[in-house]
């Protein structure tokens, strides 16, 4: 028996429900499937960085790829209430607003300049390891009187980050798990920074993210995306702290301080000139 016509003006029904057809998710009553995998099976079995591992790529990591991914998301959670972005989620927290408001308001500040240095020596890197000179690179960012993303910071003589993060992608580059070009070309890159200097200008934690995320195939992109998801996690400790202590309209400054003012000195506005008087109206004489 042949299908019905569709009725004209109505829609295919695949048209419909192809709308938001996705590769990632499947649900049904009773059931959801992320990937593939029905989720009571990985409930228990895999961990969290395991889970964003194979929401984003379709596949479960190996037990290296899903440890690099998990040292690099917990090492980049914080950097204390200085940070612009927690400040601005601890400010908001003090406002009233709920807690989905106060993350989503430090999380919006993680941008080019806050947040964006990651994705950023991405790019440089693979620039290196695609042949591109360190010393070449290094001269470019030199000649625009920019900062070489991943590289140096205005607190830490020396990231303590760094360290632990480098020596567990040599680790994998050793044990066949990762290629270690993005490793060659970072630290290909520290060493031409340092060259010349009596004070080293060593990788942060931008630096040393952005080799693991490189090492472990993310698009540039995306590793700043993960950046932002793991730094989402310090973003949420300090509001749900901040909204702990029932602190109201907590602003940039303790409140004894006011802000600096450079402006013009305080002047009176001219006052305004009086306004004329009707003429007199003759008087008509009595007749």
């Amino acid at each position: 028996m042949s299908e019905s016509p569709i009725p004209e003006g109505l829609i295919e029904q695949d048209r419909v429900t192809d709308w938001w057809s996705t590769a990632v998710s499947r649900i049904r009553p009773g059931e959801i499937l992320l990937r593939g995998y029905p989720v009571e099976q990985l409930i228990g079995h895999i961990t969290f960085a395991e889970q964003i591992w194979l929401m984003l790529r379709g596949q479960l990591p190996t037990p290296a790829q899903g440890k690099l991914l998990e040292a690099a998301l917990v090492a980049a959670v914080d950097h204390g209430p200085q940070a612009p972005s927690i400040a601005a989620a601890r400010m908001a927290a003090t406002c009233g607003v709920g807690l989905n408001s106060a993350v989503a308001t430090g999380a919006g500040l993680l941008g080019d300049t806050h947040g964006g240095a990651g994705q950023q020596c991405m790019e440089v890197l693979e620039r290196i390891a695609a042949g591109a000179q360190p010393a070449d690179v290094v001269a470019e960012f030199r000649s625009r009187k920019a900062y070489v993303p991943g590289f140096g910071h205005r607190f830490h003589p020396h990231d303590p980050r760094r360290d632990p993060l480098l020596a567990l992608v040599q680790e994998a580059v050793d044990a066949g798990e990762v290629p270690g070009r993005a490793l060659a070309a970072g630290l290909a890159l520290e060493e031409e920074l340092a060259s010349g200097r009596t004070r080293p200008v060593p990788m942060n934690i931008d630096g040393a993210t952005a080799i693991i995320y490189a090492e472990l195939g993310f698009p540039a992109e995306l590793g700043r995306g993960l950046f932002v998801l793991s730094r989402s996690v310090g973003i949420l400790a300090h509001a749900w702290e901040e909204h702990e202590t029932g602190s109201r309209i907590k602003g940039p400054l303790p409140r004894p301080l006011l802000a600096g003012y450079h402006g013009a000195a305080p002047r009176d506005l001219a006052p305004a000139p009086a306004p004329l008087s009707a003429p007199a109206t003759p008087s008509t004489p009595e007749g």
